[in-house]
């Protein structure tokens, strides 16, 4: 014992001393970043940001994260004016289960995929993904080399294989309901592990009426929102029972496979009158024949979904009035970031939750982007309070109201949907894929009407 203590004096003096003992390293990066927190009002520079050809890193002068630039006016030689973008939608899963590879789309409609070194922010382009699917595809959540997709046409779903390169199918909806020639599937959707995968049937967007969901040991299950009749091959069926007969403008699993969030469309079902409850969104739990509208108060805005929670901006207060709740109790919800700061005008906001843990307690990451940016090319965006036209993370565990800042997106939002940011946060959370229009300093799009838009990442530490 008296050596024991003797130690300890020891170990006790040469810290005080500053000698011989190295503090611990401090380790940045999720789900506790090093970035800053702060509230402090950050305009954009002056003059735009120089940036080099694809592949090159700059650091944001403001926040000091590095940005890589992925794509540029040579990326296709074949489309000298192409311009490039992330996926539509911030919940789409655009990063593969180890970070090392990802992809981007181009605005005619090809998918480009990437390796990825996660040390070095290295860039190496693959080519594009050769496979006749609909829409945008999502990486698996477990297997690195995994890519699902609808082939395009059919209702089918099929997964390809990046290191065989080779698809399959995994099911064939007109197998187990009956459908038109005309219908077809979009909008792919896939749990965590692997063992759901969801799309939207009908004849194009926003004219959806099936939600229809493939479980790999149980088979086939739907609902028909034209209808309001659940059928498949598993658990309960017949008429649900909220009275609401509505299209389909898209429809997302939760990473535990057990709900399916559904956007209405804004067209109506020919006959019918429209549903008085107000609700944008509905959420089946799969399992039973229980269908609940979220809202009307506090469910607008982009929304993002956990294993067990979601994540949106209730639109009333503040832009950033994030809120979450259990999806199987929508009423019960809980501000994240408290106290919010005074906002002058509004902002949009895209929400990735991607790197979400079985808990839902990890950051979500998003982007923000003003309308009423200048339109006028190299004058910068408007700035006149905290995380406006930024990359932010928000904490979600309850224990605080961090938002860590990490950089400005360097978009104007003004040329058309694609230069909004948007986004989409890797599976590890270390690092945050965006579109930008760099102030309009890419040069003129195809027909010279637009500013082009590329891809950048920015890594979050």
């Amino acid at each position: 014992m008296a050596l024991c203590g003797a130690l300890v004096a020891v170990f006790l003096s040469l810290v005080a001393a500053g000698q011989g003992v190295a503090p611990p390293e401090k380790v940045c990066g999720p789900p506790r970043y090093c970035a800053r927190t702060d509230t402090r009002v950050e305009p954009y520079p002056t003059v735009p940001l120089a940036i080099g050809a694809a592949g090159s890193i700059i650091s944001d002068p403001n926040f000091n994260s590095r940005i890589l630039r992925v794509t540029d006016a040579r990326t296709d030689p074949r489309q000298p004016s192409e311009s490039y973008a992330t996926p539509s939608s911030g919940e789409e899963n655009s990063w593969n289960a180890d970070s090392t590879k990802f992809y981007v789309r181009t605005l005619s409609g090809d998918t480009l995929l990437y390796d990825f070194d996660p040390s070095t922010m290295g860039i190496h382009s693959s080519g594009v993904l050769d496979v006749a699917w609909t829409g945008e595809p999502q990486f698996s959540f477990s297997q690195p080399s995994i890519l699902y997709g609808i082939a395009r046409g059919r209702p089918e779903f099929q997964q390809y294989d990046l290191s065989a390169k080779r698809a399959a199918e995994i099911d064939d909806a007109t197998k187990c309901v009956k459908l038109k020639s005309s219908d077809s599937g979009r909008a792919v959707s896939v749990s965590a592990d692997a063992q759901r995968i969801a799309m939207v049937i009908g004849p194009q967007q926003d004219s959806g009426f099936l939600v229809y969901v493939y479980d790999r040991g149980k088979g086939c299950r739907w609902y028909n929102t034209e209808t309001g009749e659940i059928g498949g091959q598993w658990g309960a069926k017949g008429q649900v029972a909220i009275p609401g007969r509505y299209l389909i403008h898209d429809a997302r699993l939760n990473k535990s496979g057990q709900f399916i969030e559904i956007s209405r469309s804004g067209a109506s079902v020919k006959g019918i009158a429209p549903t008085q409850d107000g609700a944008p969104s509905l959420f089946w739990k799969i399992d039973s024949m229980e269908v609940m509208p979220c809202g009307p108060k506090g469910c607008k805005g982009h929304h993002a979904l956990g294993y067990a929670h979601l994540l949106n901006p209730s639109e009333q207060e503040h832009p950033l009035d994030l809120w979450i709740r259990p999806l199987n109790q929508l009423d019960k919800t809980l501000p994240l970031i408290k106290p919010l700061p005074a906002v002058e005008g509004w902002y949009d906001l895209h929400i990735s939750w991607n790197n979400v843990d079985p808990e839902d307690s990890n950051p979500a990451c998003l982007s923000t982007y003003r309308r009423d940016n200048p339109q006028t090319p190299g004058v910068a965006p408007r700035v006149v309070g905290p995380w406006e036209n930024e990359i932010v993370c928000v904490e979600t565990d309850g224990k605080a109201s961090k938002v860590w800042r990490f950089a400005h997106t360097y978009s104007t939002t003004q040329n058309g949907f694609w230069s909004s940011p948007r986004g989409n946060v890797s599976q590890d959370g270390k690092f945050y894929m965006f579109t930008s229009d760099w102030e309009d300093q890419l040069g003129r799009g195809a027909g010279a009407s637009l500013y082009r838009t590329d891809v950048f990442v920015v890594e979050l530490k």
